[in-house]
């Protein structure tokens, strides 16, 4: 496919004039930065004798991708029309976190409210983790499955840090909550 670029004729009036004339450098100005303009002419492109247009789809033995079952719940965006032919199904949503995922897939990608619901739905499936490994008779070990071991032998000085903000952040709490404790008995 061959994809030739144009100047556009309307004007960038966010851009100040330095902006602008930057952009109206030519390819020899670039020329020092390996590989430049590499894709412009079609005989320097790496894929050109093998590219064709329309490309060659002679042969396929079949016409339409035959779809995975769907037997559990599926979450897509609601920009698309339905699920994928292909789809992940290693964990399917469960609990307060599936919950949220509902209420998050309900946004479109491009709101944050969907991306915040999501990250705040990952934090509460670690806590129900933990709590299923609980019933389940296990105790997790938090300490390993965070890495420590290993931050400890390759970034030493991270983790110490990491250690001193996470005590600073505690210690700070607690000694409000030890102070707001102090107030409430003398009235």
């Amino acid at each position: 496919m061959d994809i030739q670029t144009r100047p556009t004729t309307q004007r960038d009036h966010s851009a100040t004039r330095r902006e602008r004339d930057d952009n109206k450098k030519s390819a020899a100005d670039f020329s020092h930065i390996k590989g430049w303009g590499a894709d412009l002419d079609p005989n320097n492109r790496p894929a050109y004798p093998m590219e064709r247009t329309p490309p060659r789809l002679e042969g396929l033995h079949w016409h339409d991708v035959e779809e995975q079952p769907l037997n559990m719940k599926v979450y897509h965006s609601v920009e698309r029309p339905g699920v994928t032919p292909v789809f992940g199904t290693s964990t399917p949503p469960s609990g307060i976190s599936g919950k949220i995922r509902d209420v998050a897939y309900g946004y479109s990608e491009n709101d944050v409210r969907h991306w915040m619901l999501l990250l705040l739905a990952d934090r509460i499936n670690v806590v129900e983790g933990i709590g299923q490994d609980l019933t389940r008779g296990r105790i997790p070990n938090v300490f390993a499955e965070m890495g420590i071991k290993a931050e400890w032998q390759h970034n030493r000085a991270g983790l110490i840090g990491k250690a001193a903000v996470a005590s600073a952040v505690i210690g700070a709490g607690y000694f409000l909550l030890k102070r707001r404790n102090a107030r409430a008995y003398r009235y």
